[in-house]
């Protein structure tokens, strides 16, 4: 099988044929990578939805140079030998983000300040990056009818963007999903018709994929912020699932437990509720040492790498 050569952002790449921009830009790697909200890589029928990874296709094959007339989802659109593509290079594509950002703010609110997902949420990055100081919308923002969907999980409709990640996961990691997308329009949420169902052994992954705060973990909401936390590689043998995780804790406590997730803030193996809401001792766990995180984010800011373990037990004052 011949490769495709691609150009993006004057940084050649081969890929295979039948490859997307957006994981032809990943393969390069760096800050050619175009954000994506929706797109996520194990979960077939995702992308295109909430279009951040638009981006300027400068020249369509070898064989035929001319450029495609409006901006392209880098998720969805298919490489050709000889394209030529723009991200960061082309002031159009950033443009643009900067209205799309706009876009998602409209109904979303500003509770980062009390949000268990600040300090790791995508939409919290893409604003500082391409957002606006200030927002043109006058009207009210959408509010929701707070509903129960489980022990486990609470839902926050007011902060979605409506990615339909995890109504894909539900439907391809889960034995029979509960919940979805109500309604049509901008009276569309992602709900479920009976209270407290969501209890399927990996619904707990809805959590690690929201790229938002719309559903976060009942188990650690309030305990902590993200950054004061210190993540920690570890695995245990389960039945169930692979029972690679991370572990955020603080001193000797587990305040929560997530899966690993790559590069791209994409999970690499799930795991059932059993290792993520259950298992909050460190005797549970084996643990393999801290967390790479990448120095651009706020977490890493507390050099938890220079620790190689955490302590065995609570500090204490030795009296003389």
């Amino acid at each position: 099988m011949s490769l495709l050569k691609v150009t993006i952002d004057n940084l050649d790449v081969e890929v295979e044929p039948g490859t997307t921009i957006l994981n032809a830009a990943r393969k390069i790697g760096g800050r050619v990578v175009p954000p994506a909200m929706c797109y996520y890589s194990g979960l077939k029928g995702t992308g295109g939805k909430c279009r951040t990874c638009l981006v300027k296709v400068s020249k369509s094959s070898a064989t035929d140079p001319r450029p495609m007339p409006k901006l392209v989802p880098s998720c969805s659109t298919i490489v050709q030998d000889g394209m030529i593509v723009q991200n960061i290079t082309s002031p159009e594509v950033l443009e643009a983000r900067k209205h799309i950002v706009e876009i998602l703010l409209i109904n979303h609110p500003l509770d980062c300040p009390i949000c268990d997902q600040a300090g790791e949420c995508d939409l919290q990055n893409l604003s500082y990056k391409h957002g606006l100081a200030d927002t043109r919308y006058e009207f009210e923002r959408r509010t929701f009818e707070k509903i129960d969907i489980g022990r486990f999980i609470q839902l926050h409709m007011t902060r979605c963007i409506l990615c339909y990640r995890c109504v894909y996961l539900a439907d391809q990691l889960t034995d029979k999903r509960v919940h979805g997308v109500l309604f049509r329009g901008d009276n569309s949420e992602i709900s479920t018709f009976i209270e407290n169902v969501v209890e399927n052994d990996f619904s707990g992954n809805v959590i690690d994929v929201c790229p938002v705060g719309a559903l976060t973990d009942k188990t650690f909401r309030f305990k902590s912020r993200v950054w004061f936390t210190k993540p920690y590689d570890a695995h245990r043998n389960c039945e169930k699932c692979e029972g690679k995780a991370v572990l955020w804790m603080s001193g000797t406590d587990v305040l929560r437990v997530t899966g690993r997730k790559n590069e791209f803030g994409e999970v690499e193996d799930f795991i059932c509720n059993e290792c993520r809401f259950e298992k909050k001792n460190t005797d549970d766990w084996i643990l393999e040492g801290p967390r790479n995180i990448s120095h651009s984010s706020v977490i890493s800011q507390n050099l938890y790498e220079l620790i190689n373990e955490p302590p065995k037990e609570p500090p204490f004052n030795k009296k003389d």
